[in-house]
């Protein structure tokens, strides 16, 4: 999903510049959408999350017969399995490669022996990269602390946003004041803390409404299920477009403590003109202003976050909507997907003039 949501317009440049784009991934429903851009792609099953070491030593083989096999000018690699196991391939095999580092993820996050493993092997794995990039400062602080592929950082403003397509949408009329929560849901993700907020704050403003959208983890199936009942939240399941659900919200609430390069959700959002509430770590608080664009709200902490929604609550629907356009004049300058096709290609360009 990634690939084609947040990378197809680098994809459509390299292919309008007549390069061949093979994309290694596990199959979902974009499969065919980036064979129709003008991708071959190859199914590649592994699970992100899964710790199983055979089947981790198992997408490292594969890896290495694809490699040798395509025998690419240059490979891009993203998230932290294909990055690993892509870039010693890559080293191994002397291919050139970039690799884009969106965001830490727990294992290297929460100190142990697994944060030990994962950046010993990064290490290796990004000893001859030719460039990392970053999507916010402290993962690229981080990584330097580690002595991982000094001299080869770069920063990037995550995977920037479609301006184009995430146009500013109608602020919607007042006659309830509607937020979304629109991710996983998931524990990291601030769902707990989003579901508090709303039923204390449907209780004392029933003019409210709260909405969700995005996978459920199945821990929380029933949780959401009952809460809905109650008529405290308002469940969409996953929405393909995401604009749809933007239309009808006057502020987007991310309250995530999970280890992000940088939330496209606030990306998304802020393009769209809808003020937004997250959180104080890296990846969200880059996006906001506090108080210009948005509020930014102490991680885990659910009257913090309820404090904040009142707070915008109590504001006037003019300043709610100029607080939203100012959302989107701060991603028009800073976070323009351009910017992001731009950085790639100054690293091609550097890759076939050595």
């Amino acid at each position: 999903m990634g690939l084609y949501k947040f990378r197809k317009e680098l994809i459509e440049k390299l292919i309008n510049l007549n390069y061949d784009i093979y994309i290694s991934l596990p199959y979902d429903e974009y499969f065919s959408q980036l064979q129709e851009l003008g991708c071959e792609c190859i199914e590649t099953d592994f699970n992100r999350r899964g710790k199983n070491p055979i089947n981790d030593i198992k997408l490292f083989i594969n890896y290495i017969k694809l490699i040798k096999k395509i025998k690419p000018d240059v490979v891009f690699t993203y998230t932290i399995k294909p990055n690993i196991y892509g870039g010693i391939v890559c080293r191994l095999l002397k291919i050139p490669y970039i690799a884009n580092i969106t965001g830490l993820g727990t294992a290297v996050e929460n100190a142990g022996t697994l944060q030990k493993l994962t950046v010993w092997l990064y290490k290796i794995a990004l000893k001859k990269v030719n460039c990392a990039f970053f999507q916010n400062s402290e993962n690229m602080e981080f990584f330097a602390e580690k002595k991982i592929a000094l001299g080869k950082h770069r920063l990037i403003p995550g995977s920037g946003v479609n301006l184009e397509h995430f146009c500013v949408l109608n602020y919607p009329p007042y006659n309830t004041l509607e937020f979304v929560f629109i991710s996983r849901i998931m524990k990291e993700k601030g769902i707990d803390q989003y579901l508090e907020a709303a039923e204390y704050i449907r209780n004392k403003h029933p003019n409210t409404r709260f909405h969700i959208c995005g996978f459920c983890e199945e821990e929380y199936e029933n949780k959401l299920k009952e809460i809905q009942n109650k008529d405290i939240i308002i469940y969409h399941g996953v929405v393909s477009d995401v604009r749809e659900i933007l239309k009808i919200v006057h502020c987007t609430v991310h309250p995530t403590y999970y280890p992000e390069g940088l939330s496209n959700v606030l990306l998304e959002s802020s393009a769209c003109g809808r003020p937004v509430i997250t959180t104080d770590r890296a990846g969200c608080k880059e996006v906001i202003d506090d108080g210009v664009n948005g509020y930014i709200v102490k991680q885990k902490d659910s009257q913090d976050l309820i404090e904040k929604i009142e707070r915008f609550i109590e504001l006037d629907y003019e300043i709610k909507k100029q607080m939203g356009l100012a959302g989107r004049k701060k991603v028009e300058q800073s976070y323009d997907r351009n910017i992001v096709i731009n950085e790639y290609m100054k690293e091609i360009e550097l890759i076939k003039n050595k």
